[in-house]
Formats: structure tokens, C-alpha cells, sequence
């Protein structure tokens, strides 16, 4: 039965099937982190992740406009999650700071298969993992001179983003609408931006910069968690999860397009097979 009083984004994208809003959510992401890596050389990694999340913080704080009146519960949680936002961020863009954008997001991304292979039983996840791990072996590998650097940054980030997986559904729980994603997203401009001031100093203020960095804002932050709303409104979340797996991939894509940064055959192998891991464990626990 429709629902009487959609909401405006329901009323915007109601008519795109939710696996586009999905795609279009993954190409965006991607899009901005390619946006943001043209902006390193004039303000730095830090002062990027500062932009980006300033900006993000202040067109989500504006268009839910949350009350701070929470429980300490609450509030616990919320802290929790900005802060994990923060330094994920900066530990991702100091990876994509060294490394191409598709082995970035690859290696990161087995943070969320880790939490869907968490506490699992079935015999078929060690085929997944062994996948993965082969994955992250062949990357280092064929890596030609891979930065150490860059890849423990993104294995960091990784495990963060894991961690903000699993708040990010006590959020969910504990706030209501965009009160707490508004709030958690403005804990982490805080601790980032610190660090982009000091790093990049009065290079921020330059017009170009502010106007790039309101367009990763957009790209990366409020343009795909929008898609990804409406997304989940009508579809489950094992399938979101499914499709979301396609991301190391297009994020190969874009990076090869967007920044030239080719892969040799053995990195697009790796890639492939985190993605085939990621589906399949999605799907394992689809069907559990």
C-alpha cells in the first residue's frame, strides 16, 4: 500500500528502483573521494578530510536542525560515533593520500566483510575469507612497491569503518531521523578540522578550495547517505549489503578514469575477489 504522506525524497526518487539509488549512491562516494584527491596537493590530506566534513556537518545540521536534548545514553553513542567518523576519515584520505583509490577502498572494505562474517558458523565463510585474504595477499604482492604506509592506513580505516558499522546501528536505535548522523557528523568536523587548520592553514580560505571541498561534501557525504535512505526504505538490507559489495570495484573504475591510476592484472584479480567475497558472505547471511 503506498504510504499516504511520502516524504520528499520518497516523492524525488520514487520513481528510480532502489538498486540505481545504490549504484548512484557508490558512484558518487567514489566521484568525491576522486574530487578530493586533486585537492591534496593544495591543502593536504587533513585539510581535505576538514572540508569534507565541515561542509557535510553543516548541510546535515541545517536540514535536520537536531535538538541536543538526548539521554546520556544517547549522547554516549553519539560521541562514539563521531569520533569513529572522524578518524576514519583521516586515516582513509591518508591512505588515498599514498596509494590508488581502488586499492584504498579495497583494503578498507574488509572492515565491513569482517563484521559480516562476525560470530559466523557456516563452513562456506572460510571459502570468503580465504578469498578475501588472497585478495589482500595479492595486492601486496603485486603491489609493484606498494606504500606500507598507505595500506596500514587503509586497513585502519577498515577497522573503523567496521566499528561505525556497529554504532551506527545503536545510533539508529538510540536517536530518531537524521538527529543523530547530523549531530555525529559535526563531533567529527570537530576533531578534524583542527587538523586541516593547522596542516593547511589559510590555503582552506582560497574560493576554488571552499568550492571543491562543498562538492566532496556533497559527493561523498550527503548525496549517497540520501540515496542510501531511500534505499533502505524499500529494499532489505542484505541485499543493500550485496550491492554495496561492488564498491572496491567502481572504485578501481574511477580511479582509473577520473585520476589515471592504473592496476596491474593482479590488483584488479584482488579487487574482484574482495568483491566476490563480500557478495558472497552478504548473501550467506541472507540466507542464515
Amino acid at each position: 500500500m503506498p504510504d499516504p504522506n511520502p516524504s520528499p525524497s520518497s516523492r524525488v526518487f520514487g520513481a528510480v528502483p532502489p538498486t540505481v539509488l545504490v549504484l548512484l549512491g557508490i558512484v558518487s562516494v567514489q566521484l568525491g573521494s576522486a574530487v578530493a584527491k586533486h585537492l591534496f596537493p593544495a591543502v593536504g590530506s587533513f585539510g581535505t578530510v576538514a572540508l569534507r566534513l565541515f561542509f557535510a556537518a553543516a548541510v546535515l545540521l541545517l536540514v535536520w536542525r537536531p535538538s541536543v536534548r538526548l539521554s546520556r545514553r544517547a549522547w554516549t553513542i553519539v560521541l562514539g560515533y563521531g569520533v569513529i567518523l572522524g578518524l576514519m576519515n583521516l586515516c582513509f584520505y591518508l591512505a588515498l593520500a599514498r596509494i590508488p583509490l581502488g586499492i584504498a577502498v579495497t583494503v578498507e572494505f574488509l572492515g565491513p566483510l569482517a563484521v559480516a562474517l562476525a560470530g559466523s558458523r557456516r563452513w562456506l565463510d572460510v571459502v570468503w575469507v580465504a578469498l578475501a585474504g588472497g585478495g589482500v595477499v595479492l595486492l601486496m604482492e603485486g603491489g609493484g612497491g606498494l606504500n606500507l604506509a598507505g595500506f596500514l592506513f587503509a586497513l585502519a580505516a577498515g577497522t573503523l569503518w567496521g566499528l561505525y558499522i556497529l554504532i551506527g546501528a545503536a545510533l539508529g536505535r538510540h536517536t530518531t531521523e537524521g538527529n543523530g548522523l547530523a549531530l555525529g557528523m559535526a563531533i567529527a568536523a570537530g576533531i578534524a578540522v583542527p587538523f586541516g587548520v593547522v596542516d593547511a592553514g589559510t590555503s582552506l580560505l582560497q574560493p576554488w578550495v571552499l568550492i571543491a571541498g562543498v562538492g566532496v561534501a556533497l559527493l561523498s557525504s550527503v548525496i549517497p547517505y540520501t540515496l542510501d535512505l531511500e534505499a533502505l526504505r524499500r529494499i532489505p538490507p542484505s541485499v543493500f549489503g550485496i550491492l554495496m559489495s561492488l564498491e572496491p570495484a567502481v572504485a578501481a573504475l574511477i580511479g582509473l578514469v577520473v585520476l589515471q591510476e592504473s592496476l596491474d592484472w593482479s590488483q584488479w584479480i584482488a579487487v574482484l575477489s574482495v568483491v566476490a567475497a563480500s557478495a558472497g558472505a552478504t548473501l550467506g547471511v541472507r540466507r542464515s
